[in-house]
């Protein structure tokens, strides 16, 4: 249990030392750090730490989502907010091996769940009529999908295919791969881009991170064998839970 000494603002507020939310986050770091605050510990509700903190429940909001961000605080869904048990496990994925994030997941022994934010057919944006050879009046098959493990957001993930390969959106629940491998369609290559971007306020709340908090932005297109690109995937991947991994080999003259 904690107590309410802890969060009282003498000691940790210093006027001139930064963002109040940033003092906070590093004095509830230092605290878990130092055995203060124990594992498994549970944060007071947002509401009952604003007053504590004598601070608004936004900059308590910041303060908390900088430190799950830093893999030092878990929320649990309807929970709270629990010192974590455990260092949270940072993952490697490889650039160069075609699997989905459920296969990835199932791989390494952790249950992936996915919710659907978004499915059905819309108009094709010039950024999909590209890469998927579309005319600007085809329709495309387009499924938003929030993509978890262990309980914790990893991914945000914006898929899309042309109609004739997924006519129907709505079969896919949490393996999209899985519904193109019945059909015979999946892609057996992909061109991958990785960059690093700041989330804005939407996809940082979905993902349990601050605002303009960096991540990685991963935009793969698929091809079937044949070289048809079906499957245009635009995806943000939490930096701190993800490493991706890609080999290099030299070549031979």
């Amino acid at each position: 249990m904690t107590t309410p000494q802890i969060f009282a603002p003498e000691g940790w507020f210093r006027p001139g030392r930064g963002p109040r939310y940033q003092q906070l986050y590093r004095h509830i770091a230092a605290a878990i750090q130092s055995g203060l605050l124990a594992a498994g510990d549970q944060l007071p509700p947002e509401r009952d730490l604003a007053e504590m903190a004598d601070i608004s429940r936004v900059t308590v909001r910041k303060a908390v989502a900088e430190l799950v961000a830093e893999g030092l605080i878990e929320q649990r869904q309807g929970a709270g907010s629990f010192v974590r048990t455990a260092p949270a496990e940072r993952l490697e994925q490889s650039l160069s091996s075609l699997v989905s994030f459920t296969e990835n997941m199932q791989a390494r022994g952790m249950t992936s769940s996915s919710q659907v934010l978004r499915r059905g057919l819309f108009p094709a944006t010039p950024q999909v009529v590209m890469a998927l050879g579309l005319s600007p009046s085809d329709k495309a098959a387009r499924i938003d999908r929030l993509r978890s493990a262990g309980g914790a957001p990893m991914a945000l993930e914006a898929s899309y295919l042309p109609a004739d390969i997924l006519p129907d959106p709505d079969l896919v629940e949490t393996s999209l791969y899985a519904v193109l491998r019945a059909n015979g369609c999946a892609p057996t290559r992909a061109i991958q881009r990785v960059t690093a971007v700041n989330l804005e306020a939407r996809d940082a709340d979905l993902l349990h991170l601050p605002t303009g908090a960096a991540v990685l932005k991963i935009e793969r297109t698929g091809y079937l064998t044949s070289g048809r690109p079906i499957e245009f995937t635009s995806g943000l991947y939490r930096s701190d839970i993800y490493d991706f991994v890609s080999e290099l080999r030299l070549d031979t003259v």
